[in-house]
């Protein structure tokens, strides 16, 4: 059977949850012998790669621009699924892809469809984006074989608006965590172990990294510093604003990281915060946990998903309560926290995953 994925920027170490989702979970599926191919768009990809950990890579350009890049790489994605890979499986991702889930059965594809969120609650899109988003979202759930949701929220959700009550619950995952005793990286960027905040994700309004920030500044404590780690897909009015907010208050910018400099990070950190209006399941929250970090995240449904202690969670949007909130860590918490992780592990989504694919097989 072969597989091609794309809803998806590509892999490896490209910006993104969907991205980090599919990082971990296909090279897991291809080491079980599935023949899986990530179709990448290549306006971000930094390599000359042609497989990643026994995944194939088809690298697919496609104009950079918000509005359109998505759907365009998915048309001509799942046209070279079809006729260039010759593909039994076309794996979508994302709301916005699974627009072309019509597109694909009448090629004759199975079509799988992973739903992450409902991302027309984004606060990036305008009315038009939403509109198309829904519709995207509507033509993955009803035309699909198999439709996967990343949370129980989700799920409740798409029973509800489309009557889909066959789709299967198969969480985002977390590798397990990869201490780094080195605190080379820290001195680098100037901050000690134990004395900084931590978040990470893109520089988009609904983070809330902004919120974050004049928190952070409102603080007594002058011996900690917040570091963020991340950066925009599209620079914009929002990004820029963010930059020089985070500068003008002492914030340390890293870049998008990943490996050793974003363990370092999280091994060392004192507390991690996720201050969002959106999420589908929040891998960089997830990461933070498998790392034993106390954690304080807005109060969403998503983030409650996750079943935190409930002085974990602060009211969303409410600035008094977030830096009251990180007040109390800095000054009480324990330096590690042990959440329950059994559901999150990699290797059984892969399973769930193959389990699904398998079904496949039983309808030649």
């Amino acid at each position: 059977m072969k597989i091609a994925v794309t809803g998806t920027r590509g892999i490896p170490n490209i910006l993104g949850g969907v991205e980090t989702h599919c990082e971990e979970l296909f090279p897991r599926i291809a080491a079980k012998g599935f023949d899986v191919t990530v179709i990448r768009r290549t306006s971000y990809v930094q390599d000359e790669l042609t497989e990643y950990k026994g995944v194939k890579l088809l690298d697919i350009s496609t104009p950079k621009k918000k509005s359109f890049e998505a759907i365009v790489h998915t048309l001509r994605a799942v046209w070279a699924a079809k006729f260039r890979l010759k593909a039994d499986v076309v794996h979508i991702h994302a709301i916005g892809p699974a627009l072309v889930t019509p597109f694909a059965r009448l090629l004759g594809l199975k079509v799988i469809f992973t739903h992450h969120g409902h991302d027309y609650d984004r606060d990036k899109w305008g009315k038009a984006a939403k509109m198309m988003l829904k519709l995207g979202e509507r033509m993955g759930c009803r035309f699909a074989n198999e439709v996967i949701v990343i949370s129980e929220a989700i799920n409740a959700k798409i029973k509800e608006l489309y009557n889909r009550n066959d789709a299967h619950l198969i969480y985002n995952g977390v590798p397990q965590p990869n201490f780094i005793q080195s605190t080379e990286y820290l001195k680098e960027l100037g901050v000690e172990p134990k004395k900084h905040i931590f978040a990470m994700g893109r520089f988009v309004p609904e983070k809330n990294f902004h919120h974050l920030i004049s928190a952070f500044s409102s603080l007594n404590q002058p011996e900690y510093k917040l570091v963020l780690a991340g950066d925009s897909d599209f620079e914009d009015e929002y990004s820029r604003e963010l930059k020089k907010l985070a500068k003008d208050n002492g914030v340390v910018l890293t870049g998008f990281i990943k490996g050793e400099k974003l363990h370092a990070l999280l091994t060392h950190a004192r507390v991690f915060v996720l201050p969002s209006s959106h999420e589908g399941l929040p891998i960089a929250l997830l990461e933070a946990m498998s790392y034993g970090l106390p954690v304080i995240a807005s109060d969403i449904i998503p983030n409650l998903s996750v079943d935190l202690p409930q002085k974990c969670y602060f009211r969303l949007g409410d600035m008094a309560d977030l830096t009251a909130r990180l007040q109390d860590f800095l000054n009480n918490q324990p330096e590690k926290m042990t959440y329950p992780m059994e559901k999150y592990d990699w290797d059984r989504i892969a399973e769930q995953t193959m389990a699904i694919y398998r079904k496949f097989y039983k309808e030649k």
